[in-house]
C-alpha cells in the first residue's frame, strides 16, 4: 500500500474542496465549498512530493474545459509537471483528441471520467479511442461514485451527474481491459475529513483481489475520500489487504488539516 499525493486545482489555485459541492452556473463558471486555498503554487507541492519520492499521485483540473478558469488551472498543472516529470497522473477535460498532449506535457497517465461515462453509460468507442491515442498503460479511469438507494454509481461532470454504472467487481474486471489503474473518489465523504466510506472500501477490496491475478501484483486501485486519521489508513490497509493505495487531501497538515504529511510520506512504496 502506498500514499498517492494530490494537487487539486480550481480557478487557478491549489485547493481542497468539499467533493459534492462543485456546480456550474451562469453567474460563475464554477463554484465549490472550499476547505483550503493554498498560498503556494502547484510547483511547490510537486517539488515537495518529488523530494519524498512520492510518484503516482494525481493532478485534477476542477474547472470546466474551455473556460478561462480552466486555462488558469492548466498553467498551474504545467508548472507541476515540469517540476516532477512522470511523477503525476492528470485529469480534467481530457479526451482522445488531447490526451497525448498531456502525456507529452510530462504526465505519466491521463485520468478520465466524463468522456468515457457519457450520457449516463459507458461509451466503449470513446474508451477505445483513448487507448488508441495513448495506450492502455497510460489510461486511468476515475470511478468517482456516490451512494444511491444502497448502491454506488459512477458520477460525472465534476461529480454532478449520476450514470447507470454501478461499482461492482464485474465493472472493474470489464473496464480493466482498457486501462492501467483506477482512481476511486468516495464523493459523499470527499473533502469532509469525517471518516472513510467503509462500505465502498469493502467493494474495492474484493475488486482488488479479483484483479490481482491480472495486474502483475501491483496496486491498481487508489481510494480517495474522508480519511481523517492514521487509524483510517490502518483500516484501508487491513480491509484492502495492502492491495489498495490511498490519497489524502483536506486532512493533511499541508492543506490545513491535522494529519502530518511526514507521517504519511513514509508510505512511498519504497520502504
Amino acid at each position: 500500500m502506498r500514499f498517492r499525493p494530490c494537487i487539486d486545482i480550481h480557478n487557478g489555485k491549489v485547493k481542497q474542496i468539499v467533493g459534492g459541492s462543485l456546480s456550474d452556473s451562469k453567474e460563475k463558471s464554477s463554484y465549490a465549498d472550499e476547505n483550503f486555498v493554498s498560498g503556494e503554487n502547484a510547483d511547490y507541492f510537486a517539488e515537495l512530493y518529488k523530494r519524498h519520492n512520492l510518484s503516482g499521485g494525481h493532478i485534477i483540473l476542477l474547472n470546466k474545459a474551455g473556460t478561462y478558469e480552466y486555462q488558469e488551472d492548466l498553467k498551474q498543472a504545467e508548472s507541476a509537471l515540469k517540476c516532477f516529470p512522470s511523477g503525476f497522473q492528470i485529469g480534467g477535460g481530457i479526451d482522445a483528441d488531447n490526451a497525448l498532449k498531456f502525456i507529452r506535457m510530462g504526465a505519466s497517465h491521463i485520468i478520465v471520467t466524463s468522456y468515457v461515462f457519457k450520457d449516463g453509460r459507458v461509451n466503449i468507442e470513446n474508451l477505445k479511442a483513448l487507448v488508441k491515442s495513448v495506450g492502455k498503460e497510460k489510461v486511468v479511469l476515475d470511478l468517482s461514485c456516490r451512494n444511491r438507494d444502497g448502491n454506488y454509481y459512477i458520477v460525472t461532470d465534476r461529480w454532478q451527474k449520476f450514470t447507470d454504472t454501478k461499482i461492482t467487481e464485474q465493472t472493474f474486471s470489464e473496464l480493466y481491459k482498457y486501462c492501467d489503474e483506477f482512481l476511486v473518489h468516495a464523493v459523499d465523504v470527499e473533502g469532509k475529513a469525517s471518516g472513510i466510506d467503509t462500505e465502498l472500501l469493502h467493494i474495492l477490496s474484493d475488486s482488488a483481489e479479483l484483479l490481482s491475478s491480472q495486474s502483475k501484483s501491483k496496486n491498481i486501485i487508489t481510494y480517495a475520500g474522508g480519511i481523517a486519521s492514521l487509524e483510517d489508513i490502518d483500516i484501508i490497509e487491513k480491509t484492502g489487504k495492502g492491495r489498495i493505495d490511498f490519497t489524502i487531501g483536506s486532512a493533511l497538515d499541508i492543506f490545513g488539516g491535522d494529519i502530518k504529511f511526514d507521517d504519511v510520506s513514509k508510505y512511498s512504496g519504497n520502504t
